[in-house]
């Protein structure tokens, strides 16, 4: 049995949080018992099941010198194996008491600064090779950087009659064609560029409709509505909003779109192919590293809403049969590379590797 902190100073709800999430909770059912740091106005606090312990401080700032102090002296306290800290601001105020013996592993799912933030730790985590690669130009000692990848849960069973519920509320025909996506509406995500492309797009595919669902919200949630308007196809355009349950939301769709310009690993893409859909997503960084085109997926030119609305035409034009095959492949890539027995097992191994003689 192996104990450990994790640390997040976040108060969104974005990839590395539900990354967080799961991993507590999968190392939790494994027999590893796992204490959550968070702060109090963290979403992450109403996710986490009630047998995963919370600690709530404040971390209000990369200088919150009380955060901080109260954090080393609950190291000093529960004496864990391992201390992983999820991004900069949590791993810049993690910092182990005088004679600790824990190990403090940093996360990291971005292509943050690292000066100032990240080299006081032990070792370090890219979810992506190409992030890895990154930290070790920055200067972190390539002997004490790996590459563990994400994982997503397995989708729950949704009833026709759940879908024929939802289909209703957000005004779906039955027998639409739905283009899917996902994500916080911010200019890196590249949904104004989705929308571009989607209205270069043909109303219609195989006598269907041909509509868009995007689940998400953000700052750019007015402004993308009003571009939809703009581009006359707010009509077919529809919005679900902020989803934590996005399992139905992807059962709707035909086919699953990544619009991002700026995309580390990519989440949405795991999540997608875990529930069966073919993908299409721009060539943004993750999706670089994880699809193969005409292989487990399409991809498209990155911020280019012509390229992208041409591939997106190139997916519409495939046979049932040939988005079936996309899907299945990219499924067995999730099997294969992104399964949660794998990932766990990959962070237990690392952790015993380091701990002896550190």
């Amino acid at each position: 049995m192996l104990s450990s902190i994790h640390v997040l100073g976040s108060h969104q709800l974005g990839g590395a949080d539900w990354f967080f999430i799961r991993l507590v909770q999968a190392l939790h059912r494994a027999g590893h018992p796992s204490l959550a740091v968070i702060r109090a106005d963290s979403p992450v606090r109403q996710l986490l099941p009630p047998d995963i312990e919370q600690v709530h401080l404040p971390m209000a700032s990369k200088w919150d010198l009380y955060s901080r102090w109260r954090l080393t002296r609950l190291i000093g306290q529960r004496q864990p194996d391992v201390v992983q800290s999820y991004m900069g601001r949590a791993t810049r105020l993690t910092r182990l008491p005088a004679g600790s013996h824990a190990l403090h592993v940093a996360r990291l799912g971005g292509y943050y600064k690292i000066d100032g933030y990240y080299r006081h730790a032990h070792a370090w985590v890219g979810n992506t090779q190409d992030i890895c690669d990154f930290m070790v130009k920055e200067g972190l000692p390539r002997e004490r950087v790996f590459y563990i990848g994400n994982f997503v849960p397995e989708p729950r069973a949704v009833s026709a009659e759940e879908l024929r519920t939802l289909r209703a509320h957000l005004g779906l025909a039955d027998h639409a064609f739905v283009i899917f996506a996902l994500g916080r509406m911010v200019v890196k995500k590249g949904f104004q560029d989705l929308l571009e492309a989607f209205a270069r797009l043909e109303p219609r595919v195989g006598g269907r409709p041909l509509v868009l669902l995007i689940a998400g919200d953000g700052a750019q949630r007015e402004s993308l509505s009003e571009t939809a308007r703009q581009l006359g196809v707010a009509s077919r355009v529809h919005w679900a909003g902020w989803q934590n349950d996005t399992t139905p939301y992807f059962a709707l769709g035909d086919v699953f779109v990544c619009p991002s310009r700026h995309e580390p690993l990519g989440n949405v893409i795991l999540e997608a192919w875990q529930h069966r859909l073919p993908v299409l997503s721009t060539r943004n960084e993750g999706a670089q590293s994880l699809l193969r085109d005409g292989d487990n997926g399409l991809l498209a030119p990155l911020a280019d809403p012509a390229g992208l609305a041409e591939a997106m035409q190139r997916m519409l034009a495939l046979s049932d049969a040939e988005r079936h095959r996309l899907a299945e492949a990219g499924h067995a890539t999730v099997q294969r590379e992104h399964h949660e027995d794998a990932v766990v097992a990959a962070y237990l191994a690392l952790y015993e590797k380091l701990r002896p003689g550190r």
